[in-house]
């Protein structure tokens, strides 16, 4: 089985910073996409970025210019760096990892922005 451990979370005032990590273990055999999604309470789950096998990357609107994916393969680890944190980035954020296998979810880390 492939899991997921998520790290990272916390509470961080509006312009601030805070990184997540998100390390898969398990049988793994090749990953191919990695992302963090995330879902503020009473709304829907939400992407918020994505990144290839081969270091492509894509950014929701709403995060462009703040927020960084990167991916070390070599530790089936993705990391997102937030900067510049607003309060409507407050939400529970999970990480996804894509396989051959199927689909893995992380358990999710708590990211609260307020004053």
């Amino acid at each position: 089985q492939v899991q997921l451990v998520e790290s990272g979370g916390g509470l961080v005032q509006p312009g601030g910073s805070l990184r997540l990590s998100c390390a898969a273990s398990g049988s793994i055999f090749s990953i191919y996409r990695m992302g963090w999604y995330r879902q503020a309470p009473g709304k829907q789950r939400e992407l918020v970025s994505t990144i290839s096998r081969g270091g492509i990357t894509n950014y929701a609107d709403s995060v462009k210019g703040r927020f960084t994916i990167w991916r070390d393969n070599a530790k089936n680890t993705v990391y997102l760096q937030m900067n510049m944190l607003k309060l409507e980035d407050t939400a529970v954020y999970y990480c996804n990892v894509e396989f051959p296998q199927g689909t893995v979810w992380g358990q999710g880390t708590q990211v609260t922005v307020s004053s």
